[in-house]
């Protein structure tokens, strides 16, 4: 018989068998042991299920970093909930959209965004209860700790079933939010099947009792995700890392603190971290590089990136300070993960933006033919076998993003790329931010990479401005390093040596704060508006 996987029957499989006291969640000096995580867990599922919750029903999550978001989202998987992830940088109509668009019927929110919730709950009939944070609560809603301590903390002893999904709303480059559908058996299989988490090495459990036994003859991982939960990246190598029975350590910190980070790293024996390209590597090395010898960071062993660039020459810095890290750039997205990998030592480098296939990926031409390796034609990657339902609520968008091409159904996020002689693929960008520039196609990762690697410039985005000349003029937006001054022709000068000279920013402007989200990912509609009231041709 063929072993359905589903992650609330594999979480109370292992807390059967991992120690007691054995760290599950750490954030700041709070710490939630296994026993305490499954007692906890077990209680909110159970308080959901008898406040109405049937299988598939939404449990939208509403808060940054902190035990409670990993704690939830356990409960959901043993209550059979949809897990909603909502980004809590949005304002009124965008948090109303996200809500009402779901359907969440259970809201899990944080004090902080207490104001936004009274604004918006009128407007929002479906949901039923709202849960929130913390020591007091408003009168409408009710005490998340309440429901968290108030039950026997017993296994809900419930069957499970291969229909159940996992949300992940994913803003993307143009349009309103999109609810990606995974079913837990496909997201199971997407992310390994087991094999990624330490306690497997590298080997997928067939059944779930050879992955109780894994899990029981192993320490633990820890793991910290810097960026969001609330994003794919932070939340699935959690949700990989818990199901393998590690330890989720998140950062208090509302903004990205390297020193946190590292004291963190050195506090609580940290062995892998969780980034999103140089929006969090550089920060990192630049402290390591101003505080050398302050920090013991023999317990890390792994970096793991995925979402934008990671430069080479950033790697290389983080390898001098920790020579015996490996450090893994991750090809994927929303709506599909396991696109192509990376990996870099201090015994071997990998060009930026070079991957190795995945398995089941292929890359198309925009009319679905095949592309083949060397041709120089450009073309996006799709990825077939484990791949998400579709778009909740949108049957165009799902029609087109997973299409069937000669009988086979493809994840096809829109992502550009070359394939290599080799075989190895050269990410060019994603398909929506991509330039038309007097009939160029010319792709913003590839300038920005170039603009990135000149020592003045922290971070930078690419946009398209209109011009009358050229239809979209290529226009740079950087951030500049501590003490460094904005120079255009020198940066200019910079990228000509290094791309062609068409793709070149006819202006570069400088700003305090890179348009980015919490995740480290391009806001690239903020930085063309930005750009568009600066230009002047």
């Amino acid at each position: 018989m063929t072993q359905t996987w589903h992650f609330g029957d594999i979480l109370e499989a292992i807390e059967a068998v991992i120690p007691a006291e054995r760290p599950a969640l750490i954030h700041g000096e709070h710490t939630v042991s296994w026993s305490d995580f499954a007692r906890r867990s077990n209680n909110l599922a159970s308080w959901l299920r008898e406040n109405g919750a049937q299988p598939g029903d939404k449990l939208a999550f509403y808060m940054r970093n902190r035990t409670e978001y990993t704690e939830a989202l356990a409960a959901a998987f043993k209550a059979r909930l949809t897990h909603v992830n909502v980004n809590f940088r949005y304002l009124d109509d965008e948090l109303w959209y996200i809500l009402e668009n779901s359907d969440s019927k259970f809201v899990v929110f944080d004090p902080e965004f207490l104001e936004h919730v009274e604004k918006l709950r009128d407007r929002l009939p479906r949901v039923e209860h709202w849960i929130q944070l913390g020591d007091s609560v408003a009168d409408f809603a009710t005490s998340y700790e309440a429901i968290a301590t108030g039950g026997s903390g017993k296994p809900l002893g419930i069957e499970r079933g291969p229909e159940d999904t996992l949300f992940l709303y994913t803003g993307g480059t143009t349009g309103m939010p999109k609810g990606v559908m995974w079913g837990l058996p496909d997201l199971w299989a997407a992310l390994g099947a087991g094999a990624s988490a330490p306690a497997h090495a590298g080997q997928a459990p067939a059944t779930l009792e050879e992955l109780v036994e894994a899990v029981a003859a192993f320490d633990g991982a820890r793991q910290i995700p810097c960026c969001p939960l609330m994003h794919g990246t932070g939340l699935f190598t959690s949700i990989t890392n818990i199901l393998g029975g590690g330890t989720v350590v998140t950062l208090p910190g509302a903004k990205f603190d390297p020193v946190e980070l590292f004291d963190t790293v050195d506090r609580a024996g940290v062995d892998s971290l969780v980034i999103v390209g140089d929006a969090f590597a550089k920060p990192m090395l630049r402290a390591l590089d101003d505080d050398e010898g302050r920090w013991d960071l023999k317990s890390l062993k792994l970096i793991v990136s995925s979402g934008v660039m990671w430069s080479l020459e950033v790697k290389q810095g983080l390898l001098r300070h920790h020579p015996g890290l490996m450090l893994v750039d991750a090809f994927g997205s929303s709506e599909a993960v396991g696109f192509g990998s990376s990996v870099t030592t201090a015994a071997g480098e990998t060009k930026t933006a070079k991957f190795q296939i995945g398995e089941k990926c292929k890359v198309f031409t925009e009319d679905h033919r095949e592309v083949q390796p060397g041709s120089g034609e450009k073309g996006f990657i799709a990825r077939c076998g484990p791949i998400p339902l579709g778009y909740y609520k949108d049957e165009e968008k799902s029609a087109q993003t997973f299409p069937t091409i000669n009988g086979v159904r493809y994840s096809i996020p829109g992502d550009w790329c070359l394939v290599e002689p080799d075989g190895t693929l050269t990410l060019l960008g994603r398909g929506s931010a991509c330039i038309n520039s007097a009939g160029e196609k010319i792709f913003p990762e590839e300038v920005e990479e170039a603009l990135k690697t000149h020592p003045d410039v922290d971070d930078a985005l690419v946009v398209g401005v209109p011009d009358d000349k050229w239809g979209n003029a290529v226009v740079g937006v950087v951030q500049l390093a501590p003490s460094a001054a904005l120079d255009e022709d020198k940066l200019r000068a910079w990228v000509r040596e290094r791309i062609a000279a068409y793709k070149v920013p006819k202006r570069i402007y400088g700003v305090e704060a890179m348009f980015r989200a919490s995740n480290g990912k391009a806001d690239y509609k903020s930085a063309a508006s930005f750009a568009a009231g600066q230009y002047q041709g």
